[in-house]
């Protein structure tokens, strides 16, 4: 951590996307991780999980990353660079990204007050 308060890391995402459809990828999970090691365990651990129901091609991708992969992925990471892992399992492509990322630490609310004006917004009903 910086005397800033920010915090280096990496932005961890899993997206999925259904390639009979023309839809565009849908993001199906999300992990802040403080250390490329704690990056990368995040998506072994998922691939480690789904692999058992992959189909035999998409098993041999990710056991092949999980090998091989991974060491290139860390050494990637270790250098700030950004990663992706994606498997294809029948018609849906799953692919992981790992981007370097500045973490801005949260504002503790506890025992703070709030200025007036927050107490003016009303959320917006639909029409």
């Amino acid at each position: 951590m910086t005397t800033s308060g920010l915090r280096r890391g990496f932005w961890c995402e899993c997206w999925t996307q259904d390639l009979t459809e023309r839809e565009r990828p849908a993001l199906l999970a999300s992990f802040d991780a403080y250390s490329a090691s704690e990056a990368d365990r995040w998506v072994a651990a998922t691939l480690r999980t789904i692999s058992p129901a992959l189909d035999s091609d998409a098993s041999d991708v990710a056991w092949a990353w999980l090998s091989q992969g991974r060491i290139a992925t860390r050494q990637a990471l270790l250098r700030s660079e950004p990663c992706t892992v994606t498997i294809t399992q029948d018609q849906t492509r799953i692919t992981w990204t790992i981007r370097p990322a500045i973490f801005l630490p949260l504002a503790h609310r506890q025992g703070t007050e709030l200025p007036a004006c927050a107490h003016d917004f009303e959320p917006h009903t639909p029409d």
